[in-house]
C-alpha cells in the first residue's frame, strides 16, 4: 500500500520547505490523482516520463502500473527524498528543458508552471511521445486548447498542428500545498500526424502574432528568424516568394485567421518558391 499524497508532501516539507523559485506547489488530492491515472491509462508496456515528480504524489501512483517510468526533477533535495523513498525509480536529476530525454511514449505530470510554454514544445519535438495528461494552470490550459476565440494566440495555433488536446478536470487551489492563487486544468495531448507546410506555418504563426494588432502585410513581410531551419528556405527566397503571391486574408490581423488559413498561406509561399526555382 502506498503512502498517498499528503503523507509524502509531509515527509519532504520535513527536509525542506517549498522553493518558491521553482514554483513548487504539491498537489494532496487524491480524486485528481484519481482521474490523471484513469485519463493518463498507463500499462506496464508503456514507457512514461514524469517531469517535476516533487514529493512523487504521482510518482507512486506510476509505479503502481508497472510502466517503465523516467522522473525528471531539478531540485536537488526532491531527487534525494525520491531516491530514499522510490529507490527502484529511474531519476534524472537536471533541467528538464536542457538534458536528452529518453525514448518514450507518455508523459504524465504535474508540470512546473513557469516552464509550460517551452515544455509543450520539448514534447512536440519528442516524435516517440504519442500521449500526454498534463496539469496546468487554467489561463495555460485554456490558450493551449483554444478554448474560446478570445483565447486564439500562437500557442494555442501551433500545438494544434501536432496534438489533439483536451480540456479536462478543474483543480481548485485547495488541492495543493501550498495553495496556488489561480486554479489549473488536466489537459490531455494525443498525437496526430501533422499536416503539410506544418513547419512554415509555425514559423508564420509566430512571428505574426508577436505583433498582433498588426495587419498579416507587415509582419509577415520579413522573413521569420529561423526560416532556414525549414529545408529549402532561406531569407532572400521568402522575401521574393512572398513579394509575388496575394492572400485575401493580408489586410487581416493574426487572430482573424484560421489555421487553415495558416495552412493555405504556407502552401502559397512554398508554390512560389518551387516556380522561382
Amino acid at each position: 500500500m502506498g503512502h498517498g499524497a499528503r503523507v509524502l508532501i509531509e515527509r519532504l516539507r520535513m527536509r525542506q520547505d517549498n522553493i518558491k523559485s521553482l514554483g513548487q506547489h504539491f498537489l494532496n488530492n487524491e480524486e485528481v490523482l484519481d482521474e490523471t491515472m484513469n485519463l493518463s491509462n498507463v500499462k506496464p508496456e508503456d514507457h512514461v516520463i514524469e517531469i517535476g515528480p516533487g514529493p512523487g504524489v504521482l510518482t507512486e501512483r506510476l509505479l503502481d502500473t508497472g510502466c517503465t517510468l523516467t522522473a525528471i526533477e531539478l531540485d536537488s533535495g526532491a531527487c534525494e527524498f525520491l531516491r530514499d523513498n522510490f529507490p527502484s525509480l529511474n531519476l534524472i536529476e537536471g533541467d528538464a528543458l536542457q538534458i536528452k530525454w529518453p525514448t518514450a511514449n507518455k508523459v504524465v505530470a504535474n508540470i512546473p508552471y513557469q516552464i509550460s510554454s517551452p515544455l509543450i514544445d520539448a514534447i512536440t519535438r519528442t516524435p516517440s511521445i504519442e500521449e500526454v495528461v498534463i496539469l496546468v494552470q487554467e489561463e495555460f490550459a485554456e490558450r493551449l486548447v483554444v478554448e474560446w476565440e478570445s483565447d486564439k494566440g500562437s500557442l494555442g495555433m501551433c500545438t494544434m498542428m501536432d496534438w489533439d488536446c483536451t480540456f479536462e478536470m478543474r483543480v481548485g487551489p485547495h488541492c495543493f500545498t501550498p495553495s496556488p492563487q489561480v486554479h489549473s486544468r488536466l489537459v490531455t495531448m494525443t498525437r496526430i500526424e501533422s499536416p503539410e507546410n506544418s513547419k512554415l506555418a509555425k514559423l508564420l504563426i509566430r512571428q505574426a502574432f508577436a505583433q498582433r494588432r498588426k495587419k498579416i502585410r507587415n509582419t509577415l513581410s520579413r522573413a521569420p528568424k529561423r526560416i532556414a531551419r525549414v529545408s529549402g528556405w532561406h531569407a532572400k527566397a521568402y522575401r521574393d516568394a512572398m513579394q509575388s503571391i496575394d492572400c485575401d486574408f493580408f489586410d487581416e490581423r493574426p487572430e482573424d485567421l484560421d489555421l487553415e488559413d495558416w495552412l493555405e498561406l504556407a502552401r502559397l509561399l512554398e508554390d512560389a518558391r518551387a516556380a522561382m526555382g
